[in-house]
């Protein structure tokens, strides 16, 4: 059994500011959940800290994105990082920051091989920058690593697409909008929105993804958590209606999770500014812990 790397990634690099003159709390997120006893309950080999460049709302004129060179800078420490750390024969268990450390990890991974990647989101996070109003990479990141937009931040360190278009699959997306889902319909990716997750049955769609990645290198799980219900989870910083239980959530990422194709995984978006009282939080990390540690233990 491969020996647990908590990974700490406090950015929020890829987010807008809530209000002027305010960062978003994500950030906190990695020391928030060790308050909440998720390194208790994992017991890791150790703990690896990466801290993030200042945070700044400014959009390059070039790109149009927030923090672009901030951004890339940072996620190339970040693949150094997991790079030694997959070097090792150890697992990654990433704690975000918002969605775009999820660029860290694609370059990573990229060294490594082919990987596919499992991005379960509320959101496809597959826009196009023409279409997003904040200029934020969060809600860009899973049409970046796989080569979509800026040379600047899809081909750093010459390795674009990080992810091929064809090994991602985007689940759990409620944001219904045309123009919004059109892009990764058009895209070689395979999207399963909230409603077709369930029409379909979760662990058939599962199953169908882990067969398609079966000849890759292996694969990465992306897990923002606006991907579970709101009134479960409104600790975010884009709340939609609905979203996953936790009995879906749990029965998703345990088939996940006990998949020895699986070679890390990354969590993100939770905001302790949002979950004053930690309640929310709290109940997150009983889930994703007893899921994970029961997986591990078959």
């Amino acid at each position: 059994m491969k020996k647990i790397i908590i990974v700490e990634f406090p950015s929020n690099l890829g987010l807008k500011e809530p209000h002027p003159g305010k960062e978003p709390g994500v950030k906190n997120l990695p020391e928030w959940l060790r308050q909440h006893n998720l390194h208790k309950a994992l017991n890791p080999e150790s703990v690896l800290r990466l801290e993030a460049p200042d945070y700044t709302n400014f959009r390059d004129p070039e790109t149009q994105i927030l923090n672009t060179d901030s951004l890339v800078a940072y996620a190339v420490k970040q693949s150094q990082l997991i790079n030694s750390v997959l070097t090792k024969d150890q697992f990654p268990f990433i704690l975000g920051g918002d969605c775009s450390i999820l660029l860290g990890s694609a370059i990573a991974l990229r060294q490594k091989g082919n990987y596919g990647l499992f991005y379960l989101d509320g959101h496809t996070d597959f826009m196009d920058i023409s279409l997003s109003e904040t200029g934020g990479v969060g809600g860009m990141a899973a049409s970046i690593v796989t080569g979509n937009g800026h040379k600047k931040l899809t081909d750093i360190l010459d390795l674009c697409p990080y992810i091929k278009e064809e090994n991602l699959w985007c689940a759990g997306n409620r944001e219904y909008d045309d123009e919004y889902e059109d892009e990764i319909r058009k895209s070689k990716a395979t999207y399963l929105s909230l409603k077709e997750l369930r029409e379909r049955g979760i662990t058939e769609c599962v199953q169908l993804f882990l067969a398609a990645i079966e000849n890759l290198d292996g694969f990465w799980l992306h897990i923002d958590v606006d991907v579970l219900n709101d009134l479960i989870m409104p600790c975010v910083d884009s709340r939609t209606p609905d979203g996953l239980t936790y009995d879906e959530f749990n029965e998703l990422t345990f088939i996940l999770f006990k998949s020895n194709k699986l070679a890390g995984l990354e969590i993100t978006i939770l905001d302790p500014d949002l979950d004053l009282t930690g309640k929310y939080t709290a109940t997150f990390v009983e889930n994703i812990t007893a899921v994970f540690n029961k997986a591990r233990q078959l």
